[in-house]
């Protein structure tokens, strides 16, 4: 029986990718759930999804951070299984690197159609720089965001139909999803490419957009999300509501 009366958050990390620190993820993921209100514990290991333990059984929204993990398909359907039935979904950056394995595409098939996209490449930028990030006024997610720039890696992901993109970079191909959202059953998924290290965790409007993206993941009222989200400020002295 669950003993909160508010939504809970699981931070789930795994990999064997040396590229990112997952360590640092996992601290860095928490504490930012933890801004938005809404406690969070972490975790590692992504086969945990069938017969659940506690900690992760009850727990209301999964973060997850992968680098690359054997995503078991019994996992893959357990998770979307949970997802389905109303648990909320935050999925960032590498943790969309499904295809890579033995079976390729058809293995992940389950995991790619609950994200929503799988990684590409980095495009014909190099791997990562500065860049702008132009948001989508309207949803929830991006309701009290404006366009801002971060440094981060490019990621080139290729999409399922159905989403709601939150946000795009311009690149060489045309703009290119950086976030978006969707529903899977009775539950929500949300993603975003950004968040790769140090630099982007500590960027206060990746903050708050990943601090949206759990709230409206986890089923806060749209109405609300304001008052969850606007209690951290934005930096250098701006707020939401006052980010000039």
């Amino acid at each position: 029986m669950k003993l909160r009366a508010i939504p809970s958050a699981l931070v789930v990390v795994d990999g064997t990718d040396l590229h990112h620190d997952l360590i640092g993820a996992a601290l860095a993921l928490q504490e930012i759930v933890t801004e938005a209100g809404i406690p969070a514990a972490r975790g590692v290991g992504i086969n945990r999804f069938t017969d659940p333990m506690p900690a992760t059984a009850e727990a209301d929204v999964y973060v997850l951070y992968l680098s690359g993990p054997r995503f078991d398909e019994s996992q893959q359907r357990a998770l979307a299984a949970l997802v389905a039935e109303g648990k909320g979904l935050v999925v960032v950056h590498a943790s969309n690197l499904f295809g890579l394995g033995p079976g390729g595409v058809d293995a992940d098939r389950t995991a790619i159609d609950l994200v929503g996209s799988r990684y590409l490449s980095h495009g014909d930028a190099g791997s990562e720089g500065r860049f702008d990030v132009r948001v989508h006024p309207g949803h929830p997610v991006t309701r009290h965001l404006g366009d801002f720039a971060i440094d981060d890696e490019y990621y080139l992901i290729d999409l399922v139909d159905g989403l709601d993109i939150l946000a795009e970079r311009d690149t060489s191909r045309g703009p290119e999803p950086v976030a978006y959202a969707h529903s899977h059953g009775a539950g929500r998924v949300c993603y975003t490419a950004l968040g790769h290290d140090a630099r982007a965790w500590g960027n206060p409007w990746f903050r708050q957009l990943l601090r949206q993206c759990v709230l409206w993941a986890a089923g806060i009222a749209d109405e609300d999300i304001a008052s969850w989200s606007t209690r951290w400020p934005l930096g250098n002295g701006r707020t939401i509501g006052n980010s000039s």
